[in-house]
């Protein structure tokens, strides 16, 4: 998904090759094998559409796939954006039975997009708004009738930071973006094209974790993370300048030999 959200553009249009899409994966770390499982399954869940043309097969981003990576850029590009003021918090709880377990699987790997983290069995926490998203998600999932949902404050006796750590790894959060930065910071900001996009590839693969694990709690209660500032300034350089010669290389790939 890293792969395709980076380089598949017109994200609505464009079809790329399977043959090009395996020789990348395998410059990635993966094997031939497990490079065509990882795109069957991704064909299987809705996440990718099949097309062959003539003897080649090629794919093709589903709806469904479009709209998580718009959702992905939001979180991913808007991290570390901006100061965020102490105001309305989400909690949300949820008792999705076992037969619906795929359904609680998603609510809970994209509340964790979010910035959800987990208070106890079923309840989870935002400290921002968050309505509007979730909302948006238990009905996409059909779920909504398993779900409650409150917005509120926290109480002016609660000790936030103790609070949220039971919600957040938030010293660990402080050492993950202290090694992305010693990682990627000595990373060059050229490099020849096949170099540029497994370093680019990596350094997206690396940071979308970040919205996962960073609820970015206001400033004004919670100090932000020491190398959090390092980490956003450091991601959007490399991104940026490194995408003409990591765009060629995957271009170049993804043309079928004749």
């Amino acid at each position: 998904m890293t792969l395709l959200g980076s380089y598949v553009h017109p994200r609505e249009t464009r079809r790329v090759w399977s043959g090009g899409l395996v020789t990348l994966l395998q410059e990635l770390g993966f094997s031939d094998g497990a490079a065509r499982i990882a795109l069957t399954r991704l064909v299987r869940g809705g996440l990718l559409a099949r097309h062959r043309e003539g003897r080649l097969v090629h794919y093709s981003l589903t709806r469904r796939t479009v709209a998580l990576l718009a959702d992905g850029d939001r979180r991913i590009f808007g991290l570390g954006r901006g100061e965020r003021e102490a105001g309305t918090w989400t909690v949300l709880w949820q008792n999705i039975p076992e037969t619906r377990r795929p359904a609680r699987e998603q609510l809970v790997r994209r509340l964790r997009f979010l910035g959800f983290g987990p208070v106890q069995d079923g309840t989870w926490l935002a400290p921002h708004d968050r309505e509007a998203e979730v909302l948006e998600l238990l009905a996409e999932l059909d779920v909504t009738g398993y779900a409650g949902l409150m917005l509120g404050t926290p109480s002016a006796g609660l000790d936030v930071r103790r609070f949220a750590g039971r919600a957040w790894d938030l010293d660990g959060l402080s050492a993950r973006y202290d090694a992305f930065v010693t990682e990627f910071g000595g990373c060059p900001r050229e490099l020849p094209d096949a170099e540029a996009f497994v370093v680019r590839t990596r350094l997206v693969h690396a940071f979308r974790e970040f919205p996962s694990l960073d609820p970015e709690l206001p400033a004004e209660l919670i100090p932000a993370p020491g190398r959090r500032a390092a980490a956003v300034e450091l991601f959007h350089d490399r991104y940026r300048t490194l995408a003409p010669a990591a765009q060629r290389h995957f271009d170049r790939a993804l043309s079928p030999k004749q």
